[in-house]
Order: structure tokens, then sequence, then C-alpha cells
């Protein structure tokens, strides 16, 4: 039986490398990351300027690099292009949000996991066999995955936490919606290909009522570390107040036996001065034709692949602003504690 391990550190008075470092101790990080392990930090970078509750801190990335750096000298970050139908490349976010400056300050290596060279896996899915591209640096070249998750709300899988953070380690959008109706089983397997295994989730600020893009932040000031995304799902999970059990892809790794329960799961400290406001998603009208096109194949082919699918986005927006609107002021104020 995995020991599996969480710990749970508050912001306030700390700073993200202080806390990240007491919780990559108190997860073992050290049983299975030596100075010459190859270690793959995933941030969730899902828009082109920084957003609290949106993405992850670039604070909170540095915190990361700074504290692994104790463990290893061979550290890379990276995150593949994202804004699904209209893309935008992860090279400009970099740039956006100073996480290109202070990698290069720090000797870390940065990656846009939609440039390099990628091979092709077979995923064994219920029923079917599906070929998806991967990246080789991370299939190949990576010893293990340390994911930066956020908690928030989605309104298609309904929680973005240690397992959806991955989505992001697939290169090609297109790709990505392709898949999205096989995405609980999809996104199991991509975790298990790319070795997904430290979470470092950052905890400043979630999202609630809507996700991915459009919720409300909410100031949390916690941050949970993991030896297993199992375990970090379950933990964010309570202390969102969200039933992982109403959470498609999050049963799905419960029934794959990868969803530990929380007595299973030793922890440092109590669960009470953690949890605030529950969690709880409203969706939109305009948030349902992505909703079908998410869970049934014709829908996203005819959204999105289709010769229709330029004039229904413009429909759309006749009605709903896109969620990636690259004008808007440059948001990278969060109020994280200084270093």
């Amino acid at each position: 039986m995995t020991d599996n391990r969480a710990y749970l550190g508050k912001l306030t008075g700390s700073t993200y490398r202080e806390q990240f470092a007491r919780g990559l101790e108190f997860t073992d990080f050290g049983s299975y990351v030596r100075q010459d392990t190859r270690v793959f930090i995933k941030p969730n970078l899902t828009f082109p300027k920084y957003r609290p509750g949106v993405m992850t801190s670039p604070k909170a990335v540095e915190g990361a690099i700074l504290a692994i750096r104790e463990y290893s000298s061979h550290i890379f970050v990276g995150d593949a292009d994202s804004g699904g139908y209209n893309r935008f490349s992860m090279n400009q976010v970099y740039q956006s949000t100073g996480i290109g400056k202070f990698a290069k300050e720090h000797g870390v290596q940065l990656v846009n996991l939609s440039e390099g060279p990628r091979r092709t896996v077979k995923l064994d899915l219920p029923g079917k066999e599906v070929s998806l591209d991967l990246p080789v640096l991370l299939l190949d070249e990576m010893d293990t995955l340390v994911t930066m998750p956020v908690p928030k709300l989605h309104c298609n899988t309904q929680v973005s936490l240690s397992f959806k953070n991955q989505w992001g380690c697939i290169p090609e959008p297109r790709d990505r919606l392709k898949l999205h109706p096989r995405f609980a089983e999809v996104i199991f397997e991509v975790n298990r290909a790319v070795k997904t295994r430290t979470v470092l989730m950052d905890g400043k600020y979630g999202l609630n009522d809507n996700g991915p893009m459009r919720g409300r932040p909410v100031e949390l000031n916690w941050i949970l570390a993991s030896n297993d995304p199992g375990a970090a799902a379950r933990v964010a999970c309570h202390l969102m107040q969200v039933d992982p059990g109403s959470v498609e892809h999050l049963e799905y790794v419960r029934s794959r036996g990868e969803l530990p329960n929380l007595e299973e799961i030793k922890m440092n400290t109590e669960f009470s001065s953690f949890i605030g406001e529950r969690f709880k998603l409203y969706r939109e009208p305009m948030d349902y034709p992505g909703v079908l096109a998410f869970r049934y194949s014709p829908i996203a082919y005819l959204a999105y692949f289709s010769p229709l699918a330029d004039f229904l986005h413009k429909v759309l927006y006749l009605f709903r602003k896109p969620f990636y609107d690259y004008d808007s002021p440059d948001e990278t104020s969060d109020n994280d504690p200084p270093k």
C-alpha cells in the first residue's frame, strides 16, 4: 500500500518557498528525488496574463523551483500552448508573467511543450484504443513530474486539480478538443504516461462559482503538498467542500484504485482551520454549448472541426465574451507574500 501523505501549510506570515520546503520534507520527496533526478514542474498557465484563482501564481512557481533545487539540480518548467479553439503561445505567458526571467536567473530550463518532438503513444481506454502524441521530453527524458494546480471549479470537469492540470501536457490543443468526450479515461492515462507524482498546489487563491476562466477569485492562503495526486485531489475536494463522487474523472480515478479515502492519508495537521467557504459550480446559460461539445463527439466535431466552426463561434460571441480577451488589462498583482 502506498504511503499517501499530504501537507497543509498557511501562507499568512510565510512564503511559498518555506511552505513548499516543509511540504516536500513531510511527503518524503527526498526518497525518490536525488541530485541527478530530472524533475519537470507543470504549473497551470491557462491565460495569456496572470489572473488570481485562474492560474498558478508566478511567485508560487519560483518558490517551488527554490524548494526543489535543494533536492535536484536538473529542473525543467513548462506547459503547452493553451486557449483551445483560440490558441495562444505559452512563450507569451512566460514573458508576461515574468516566469521566463526568473527561470533564467535560477538556471532552470523553460520549455514550451507544444514546440518539442512528440511520440505517439497508445492509450488502452475501455472499449477502444486511442493514439495520442505526447512530448518526448516528458515520456523519455524526465524522471518525475511535479504538478502545480490551483483549487478551482471548471464548468466542464467540475474541478481542476491534481489530475486535470496535466491536460496541458498534451502538446496540440486540437487533440485536447477532440478528446474531451473521453476526458476521464484519457487524463488518467496521460498522468501515468508523464509520471505525475508530486503535487504542490497553489492555494493562495481559489476560483469559485464558475471556471476555468470567469469565476470569482477567493483568497484561501494555503498550500497543499502531496506525494500522490489522488491524495491531493481528495484533500482539496474536502477543503473546497466538493463531493469527489460527483466529479466524473475523479470517480474514474477512484474506480482504478487511485483516490484514497481521507483516513488513508497521513496529514501534518487538522483540516478545520483550512476549510473556508463552500465551492459550488454555477453554470451560465451560454456555458452549455461548451458543456455539450465537451461531452459528445458529434457536437465537438461541429463546434471545433467542421466548416461551420468559425461561424458558430462568432454567433456564440454575440452573447458571451470569449474566455481569452487578449486586450484585457494586465492582471499581475496577486498580493503574494514576498519571498
